[in-house]
């Protein structure tokens, strides 16, 4: 096996065809084909493995015929293996930081050979990927969801600031306190993230910048005076509040000696969709612009 790049510049594992293939198509020249079925997110950031290579000899015109090789359907155990390895890189990626765990590490902790993360994620940054799309799709499903839920019935009193805020923040609480350690983990990662300068914006862009534009357009409506550098630095100022919330980082049993959790779900349902909703309207409800935000477009 050798590593090599694809056009594009993503890694791929693949046979070198050299002269110990040659033997069985003495006559004929060999090609390697790539059969992908990975989603690709961004130059060398893979996500899953069922994609394949080819080896076979060419026929007239140009057919192939040969046999897969590579990387096959995934069975029962196969899978097991998998989310093993993304179970042990999200709790140690969660803890250390992307940089500060390595891949032996992590497979160290599932208890499984280093070359399987290799076999089903190629690189660090595709195990790392594989982690964040697994649980963010979920979370994008269920506060798509319950926005539109929202939005389709309010209530008698009609749409609030309040009410969209709790429908976008409800299924992460939710989550949090039915999810156990695994959504814990995957929270205090989604912060650490966030607050990473060199590529964590490009990283939740990708995986979230589709529920936050959701979000924004379900409050323009009940926000009319609202510009959009309002609304976004609105949206800035929750983002950091949230995932300070669930990050868990005992600062406030720190500064409360004791007296308050940092995983007290019902405190913090009780309280933040609140101070969010404020936050929102004492921003977008003021007409008057500071002067920087009005030259924007």
């Amino acid at each position: 096996m050798k590593q090599g790049h694809r056009s594009g510049g993503a890694p791929f594992f693949g046979l070198v065809v050299g002269p110990g293939l040659t033997s069985s198509f003495d006559s004929l020249p060999l090609e390697l084909t790539y059969r992908p079925a990975r989603v690709t997110l961004a130059p060398g950031h893979i996500v899953g493995g069922q994609d394949r290579w080819v080896v076979g000899k060419l026929e007239q015109g140009g057919e192939q015929s040969g046999a897969a090789v590579g990387r096959g359907p995934r069975s029962e155990k196969g899978e097991e293996t998998r989310e093993r390895i993304l179970d042990a890189a999200e709790k140690l990626f969660a803890r250390h930081g992307f940089y500060g765990v390595s891949v032996r590490q992590i497979t160290g902790e599932a208890g499984v050979d280093v070359a399987l993360a290799h076999y089903y994620f190629g690189t660090k940054m595709g195990l790392f990927d594989a982690v964040f799309l697994r649980r963010a799709e979920i979370l994008n499903r269920e506060r798509i969801a319950s926005l539109n839920r929202y939005q389709a019935d309010p209530g008698p009193e009609g749409p609030t600031v309040e009410g969209v805020i709790e429908a976008f923040v409800g299924p992460m609480l939710d989550i949090w306190a039915a999810g156990g350690r695994g959504w814990s983990d995957y929270f205090a990662l989604l912060a650490q993230v966030n607050n990473t300068p060199d590529w964590g914006g490009q990283t939740m862009a990708r995986y979230f910048d589709p529920v936050i534009h959701r979000l924004l357009d379900v409050l323009r409506p009940i926000l009319p005076g609202a510009t959009e550098a309002d609304l976004l630095w609105s949206y800035q100022f929750l983002s950091g509040a949230m995932l300070l919330a669930f990050a868990q980082t005992g600062r406030i049993e720190r500064l409360s000696g004791g007296a308050l959790v940092s995983d007290d779900v019902a405190a913090v349902r009780a309280r933040m969709p609140r101070y969010i909703a404020a936050g929102f309207r004492a921003v977008c409800g003021n007409k008057a612009a500071p002067q920087a935000d009005k030259a924007m477009p």
